[in-house]
């Protein structure tokens, strides 16, 4: 893959990020948004404190929101498209848009699912202010295990299958993933911060919608930039008198 061909990929997939970003930013909105008022209802009557906002609540769900999401999704994009570069023909003979699609699904799980079930997202009001830091820090901790893991098993899994096969390479590759991950999520610090008269209901709602965000952002962008790359990568067939012509191919 030549350096042109990166760049047109590179582009392509900042715009895929851009429309994926704006898809999650009406998820977040009209799901996330409502959840977070709730929050900060919650801790607007529990709190004796009563401080001018710097950022009004309504410039933070409008364009706060909106910068921040569509800023987001043009850089991710970005990025997914140079893994894309990467992993294209090193996973195995798919197409330009099945390779999107699974470059999508391996990301979602491993940069955000698996990390989401050790340490889940929160609304305002839930967790200690004082271990803001230290959740921060293991959180990022478990989305670069999280990655480097399925790195070291789909390597795993490629130097196994001449041994035993694709089938059974690609089964001990996912039995080694899952037990490394849960000797991370067993030895990494877990924390219970949720204040007891929290609603229980508002909590999962918020961690759903925090969910369907991301699920929205990663599989919009695996079919738009899959149609995208697909028009980079594939050439189109020849045309003459103005019909299609096949392509010939060499036997």
């Amino acid at each position: 893959m030549n350096s042109a061909t990166v760049r047109n990929l590179l582009v392509r997939g900042m715009l895929a990020g851009l429309a994926a970003g704006l898809l999650a930013l009406v998820v977040a909105y009209f799901l996330g948004e409502p959840r977070v008022d709730a929050a900060i209802a919650y801790e607007e009557a529990h709190s004796h404190e009563h401080g001018v906002e710097a950022v009004s609540r309504t410039m933070q769900s409008t364009a706060g929101l909106s910068t921040g999401v569509l800023v987001y999704g043009v850089a991710f994009g970005g990025i997914a498209a140079l893994a894309y570069c990467f992993a294209l023909g090193r996973i195995g003979r798919f197409g330009p848009r099945a390779s999107a699609l699974l470059l999508a699904a391996a990301g979602l799980i491993t940069v955000y699912v698996v990390p989401f079930l050790k340490y889940p997202a929160n609304p305002p009001s839930v967790g200690d202010p004082d271990t803001i830091g230290k959740r921060t820090t293991l959180y990022f901790l478990m989305v670069v295990l999280s990655v480097l893991l399925a790195v070291a098993a789909v390597i795993l899994g490629k130097r196994l299958a001449p041994r035993l096969g694709n089938w059974n390479a690609t089964l001990a590759a996912g039995a080694f993933l899952v037990l490394a991950i849960g000797l991370a999520y067993a030895f990494l610090p877990s924390f219970n911060e949720v204040p007891k008269d929290f609603s229980a209901t508002l909590l999962w709602q918020f961690r759903l919608a925090a969910l369907a965000v991301q699920l929205t952002l990663w599989t919009s962008f695996g079919l738009v930039f899959g149609v995208l790359a697909e028009r980079v990568l594939v050439p189109k067939p020849a045309r003459a008198n103005g019909a299609t012509r096949p392509t010939p191919v060499t036997h």
